[in-house]
């Protein structure tokens, strides 16, 4: 064999052999790249967690389960499966996600179940509408709802409030957990415990109530408040908010009258 032989040999070898690296490495792209769009997914999933519980969970709970009264739940079935056609809605329930995140909502589409959290119902999040958020981070956050997906076709939400922890002795300290666990803190002030700035600062609402409306107790002005707030607005509010129905007008069915009369009695208490 002369040398123009064995350089054509030579040749031919090495191109089977790069044949087959490429055959191998190509039939590997298709898994690399779901690998890759997994972990991009991921990464995207756990960003938007982080963004969700700085931004969204005062108002729609740190599980997307919603607050009764204020913000509707994004983490249960009809949020997956009606909410699009609710509101007639003719994209997918990301591009749904990431719009209503960004502009906001100026009132709610369900005031008689959820009032939002203030005026405007929802605040625009996204920089392009005055907001503190970037579009990739909206997107991230879209990303971690859209994670509910499957674990929410199981869930039935109720529209009570769960108070964890609400086994106390004390009414004011059953009271308090109450207060805490609910939409209260998102709207009102009350010390160091809130800081919301929508509705009256309750600092001081224990030496203030019993005197608010002539003929009224202390607990009877609280209790008509809370479960009526319509009967008598405040007059004025941090945000300039106080006037009908901006305080949920359902807390009489979300709360029991045992934890009515505890709120109250935690509420009487801050003096």
């Amino acid at each position: 064999m002369n040398r123009v032989q064995i350089e054509i040999s030579l040749g031919m070898i090495f191109v089977l052999i790069s044949s087959v690296f490429l055959f191998r490495y190509a039939s590997q792209e298709e898994m690399r790249m779901k690998e890759m769009a997994a972990a991009e997914q991921a990464q995207a999933i756990e960003v938007g967690a982080s963004l969700f519980e700085n931004n969204c969970s005062g108002c729609h709970g740190k599980q997307g389960q919603g607050i009764p009264g204020l913000c509707p739940p994004l983490n249960d079935k009809f949020f997956f499966t009606g909410r699009l056609s609710e509101i007639g809605w003719g994209g997918t329930l990301e591009d749904y996600i990431i719009a209503t995140v960004s502009s906001g909502r100026a009132v709610s589409t369900r005031p008689d179940k959820y009032v939002g959290g203030g005026k405007p119902a929802m605040p625009s999040w996204s920089d392009q509408f005055g907001g503190p958020l970037r579009p990739d981070q909206i997107r991230d956050i879209a990303k971690f709802v859209m994670n509910w997906e499957a674990t929410a076709m199981e869930q039935v939400v109720l529209e009570t409030i769960a108070v964890p922890g609400e086994t106390s002795n004390d009414p004011v300290e059953r009271g308090k957990a109450i207060y805490v666990a609910g939409p209260c803190v998102g709207c009102h002030t009350l010390g160091t415990l809130s800081s919301g700035a929508i509705g009256p600062n309750l600092t001081h609402i224990g030496s203030d109530a019993p005197t608010a409306e002539p003929g009224q107790t202390g607990e009877e002005f609280l209790y008509n408040s809370i479960t009526n707030p319509n009967l008598v607005v405040a007059p004025d509010c941090p945000s300039g908010a106080c006037s009908p129905n901006v305080m949920p007008q359902n807390f009489g069915e979300v709360y029991t009258k045992e934890q009515l009369n505890d709120l109250i009695a935690f509420l009487l208490a801050q003096k």
